[in-house]
């Protein structure tokens, strides 16, 4: 896949999500299978641009090329404006969402509301690529609600203006995250346009990236929640396209190795106070589903200092690593 001069060999992306795609989580993924990242989305008012929020999140220095930054907004004008800033910041590639369900975004007609609008699409289109040198790329989802599917449409217009790629969420504004996505739109779009497309949307396992981009014809894969306390599905889905078999998962000590590594950096960015209490919810990510859980997960929701959260993970990682080691031997002595 080429994204303007960029050639993006391989086209496993890690899609942005704020709060949580932070520039180290991006570099983690990248490390673990991603070819292609994206960063936490950008408000375009340039009146949040110098929070410490927008700092945090606009934070791209010493990342692999290429430098992907998104941004957000209804006006044509502040999305110009913020396309240029980051461009001569050093961003490679400008992003737009078209595809953000939250409410926040969408009462002020930003993110996937502009699926309602059309003609302010094409404006915002042509203002962004009108302001850069770099390519730009566009987000969307396939329509405002299931009764006005309307992503053929965006996805020709975008094309016409100049839009270097695009990603292409399953679900209508209207879905947020609930049911399941639906591919058929993606791959009607595929089947109308030549620029590069990402399928997204419920892509969690390997298997489930072979069916997707089997049946959509997509150039590339964009992976969200399913990487959220799973960095490694990237390489699983990457060795399955590539061999046609199953990676073991990670075992304890490894998991533990990432997600400390992790909350370091969590820590040093927001600051202790604040950095333990955003780690929970990526905690919460990588013990779900983990055996014998329940309670650790519960004390390490009420911790609130660092010290407390590694000692308390630290303990259950070791001892689910002695565990398996335990089961294994077993199973050797049983054969």
């Amino acid at each position: 896949m080429h994204i303007g001069p960029y050639l993006i060999e391989n086209p496993l992306a890690l899609a942005p999500m704020v709060g949580i795609t932070d520039k180290f989580f991006r570099s983690l993924c990248r490390e673990l299978g991603a070819g292609y990242t994206v960063s936490e989305m950008l408000a375009a008012n340039p009146a949040l641009r110098d929070t410490d929020t927008s700092r945090l999140r606009g934070d791209f220095a010493g990342e692999v090329s290429p430098v992907v930054i998104q941004i957000a907004g209804s006006d044509p004008e502040w999305m110009a404006d913020t396309a240029r800033y980051n461009a001569d910041r050093g961003a490679h590639i400008i992003d737009i969402n078209m595809g953000c369900p939250s409410k926040k975004v969408c009462n002020k007609l930003a993110g996937s509301a502009l699926l309602t609008r059309p003609d302010q699409v094409s404006r915002i289109l042509d203002a962004v690529i009108s302001a850069v040198d770099v390519p730009v790329t566009l987000k969307i989802r396939t329509g405002p609600n299931p009764h006005e599917r309307n992503g053929v449409l965006i996805a020709k217009m975008a094309e016409q203006a100049g839009i270097s790629a695009l990603a292409i969420h399953g679900r209508t504004r209207s879905d947020r995250f609930n049911g399941e996505a639906e591919y058929d739109t993606i791959r009607d779009i595929c089947e109308r346009i030549s620029i590069p497309v990402f399928a997204n949307g419920d892509i969690d396992t390997p298997q489930k990236a072979v069916e997707v981009l089997e049946f959509t014809g997509a150039d590339g894969l964009m992976i969200g929640r399913a990487a959220q306390g799973n960095p490694w599905i990237f390489r699983e889905i990457r060795h399955f396209l590539d061999s046609g078999k199953l990676l073991p998962p990670p075992n304890p000590l490894e998991v533990f190795e990432v997600l400390e590594r992790q909350l370091v950096q969590l820590h040093h960015s927001y600051g202790e106070y604040r950095g333990v209490r955003v780690a929970r919810k990526h905690i919460g990510w990588y013990l779900k589903g983990r055996p014998d859980s329940t309670e650790t997960r519960h004390k390490l929701m009420r911790c609130d200092n660092a010290e407390d959260q590694f000692s308390l993970l630290h303990e259950y990682f070791f001892e689910q690593e002695r565990q398996a080691g335990k089961n294994e031997n077993t199973g050797r002595l049983a054969a």
